[in-house]
């Protein structure tokens, strides 16, 4: 059954677009993620303009991390002051993250961007990823202990602050770098950004795991919610039809996945999801160099340009 789509200027079929949003809710309840990662080059590879997909993709990680947020929040496993500190410089990041994606696309350079973005952050993180995951399965299987994480020189900058649910007494200073960073990846590239934060608030930060996730899907929230809402004011991307049929299936498939992902160990959880982006980065990249089917393409312009 085909759907026209009025922003994306195009008509779908309806059974696809719900097989994708379940498909990546899945992975997105196995894993604890957003799952944009996996949503915006799908939407993409379908015929979907990266504009449109980043924009419409933003409300559909939204609303997925509002129910993940309030399950967390239920169980305290949510830190108010540091998800705070996060949001001021998340709210910066998502601003920055619009302007930079309204300026790339006035120049005609913004889906150029998006794919070499795309290629080179998840060939990156998807190889890092599979690359711990796989010694994470070695030590386990040597019987050898996991190594002793200690404090690094981000624990010895200014301006501490204390976070009381997380037990920490930490600097602001790169917990703000971290948010602004996240913030404009997720306006520019349309992801929640969860499969970095997570990691590098655990990793980097020393972020109990207890609070972790659940933190970082209130940043995810704010900063999805406050691109959508940028997107649709000053480029009107964000297409509602596309959206609304994303968030039916992910619902649907986050269910079964959060089942499946209590089955698997948290190694091979993570060597299955660095696999996973680091496929999707390749697809990119073999995207970036296939001679594309359309040599030209038209752009409508206004008529003061």
């Amino acid at each position: 059954m085909q759907l026209y789509l009025p922003i994306a200027d195009l008509p779908v079929n309806v059974f696809l677009i719900l097989a994708m949003g379940a498909a990546v809710g899945f992975v997105s309840g196995m894993f604890g993620i957003g799952g944009g990662f996996l949503m915006t080059p799908l939407l993409i590879f379908i015929g979907i303009t990266p504009a449109v997909a980043v924009a419409s993709v933003a409300s559909h990680i939204a609303a997925s991390s509002f129910s993940g947020a309030i399950s967390y929040w239920r169980r305290r496993a949510i830190d108010p002051a540091l998800a705070l500190v996060l949001l001021i410089g998340g709210t910066i990041g998502t601003a920055l993250g619009v302007s930079t994606f309204t300026l790339l696309r006035s120049l005609g350079q913004l889906d150029l961007t998006i794919a070499l973005s795309y290629v080179v952050l998840l060939t990156t993180v998807g190889a890092l990823m599979f690359w711990e995951g796989l010694l994470a399965m070695r030590r386990i299987r040597r019987g050898v202990p996991a190594p002793r994480r200690t404090h690094g020189w981000i624990h010895t900058l200014p301006l501490k602050m204390r976070f009381k649910r997380s037990k920490m007494y930490l600097s602001v200073i790169p917990v703000v770098v971290i948010g602004v960073v996240i913030g404009f990846l997720g306006a520019v590239m349309g992801i929640g950004g969860g499969f970095i934060l997570v990691p590098v608030m655990i990793y980097l930060l020393r972020v109990p795991t207890t609070t972790v996730i659940g933190t970082s899907m209130v940043l995810t929230l704010f900063t999805m919610l406050f691109a959508t809402v940028l997107h649709a004011v000053t480029n009107h991307l964000v297409d509602a039809v596309l959206a609304l049929m994303l968030m039916v299936g992910g619902v649907t498939g986050a269910q079964f996945g959060a089942r499946a992902g209590q089955k698997i160990r948290s190694e091979q959880l993570r060597l299955l999801l660095g696999l996973l982006i680091l496929a999707v980065g390749i697809r990119f990249a073999v995207e970036l160099v296939i001679r594309p089917t359309e040599l030209f393409t038209i752009r409508e312009i206004g008529v003061n340009e």
